[in-house]
């Protein structure tokens, strides 16, 4: 007999992509895993940003119609 050809078909292609994919993204996230997870307290982030001060509420009362 002879040997067989093994052919890459689009739909075999994409089952491998999808495979790969799900591979890559379960080795991220169980990497994540084992971190330990960040307390609000650490992140500089949580406390900036948006803030209501006094300029901003007088803006808001001037444009109400």
């Amino acid at each position: 007999m002879s040997p067989k050809k093994t052919v890459l078909s689009r739909r075999n292609f994409l089952l491998t992509a999808g495979a790969g994919g799900a591979a890559a993204v379960a080795a991220v996230v169980g990497k994540n895993a084992s971190e330990p997870a960040q307390t609000a307290s650490d992140d500089k982030r949580a406390t900036s940003g948006y803030k209501v001060s006094a300029h901003i509420e007088n803006y808001y009362r001037t444009t109400k119609v």
